[in-house]
């Protein structure tokens, strides 16, 4: 489990404004992939965050917010036969 709240060695949190949703078009891309997906019933919310979270602990804490998430439909779609292991 890659939980890290509470830990300390991280530094401040940034809490800056920045009110960009995605930084990236391939992560709005993602977003819609995951949700798309979730829709359609090929895993749920649960699964989703339990992919995520078997991630590694260093490449957990080096990917980013979408990184992960791409992470996981990844191990998803490939622990479900849908694609080939990636």
């Amino acid at each position: 489990m890659n939980d890290v709240g509470g830990m300390h060695g991280f530094g401040p949190i940034d809490t800056g404004d920045d009110a960009t949703t995605f930084h990236h078009e391939w992560e709005a891309r993602i977003f819609a992939i995951n949700r798309l997906l979730l829709e359609a019933g090929l895993y749920n919310l649960d699964e989703f965050r339990d992919a995520i979270e078997r991630m590694e602990p260093a490449r957990y804490l080096d990917a980013s917010y979408y990184e992960r998430w791409l992470v996981g439909v990844e191990r998803l779609l490939a622990e479900k036969g849908i694609t080939s292991d990636v």
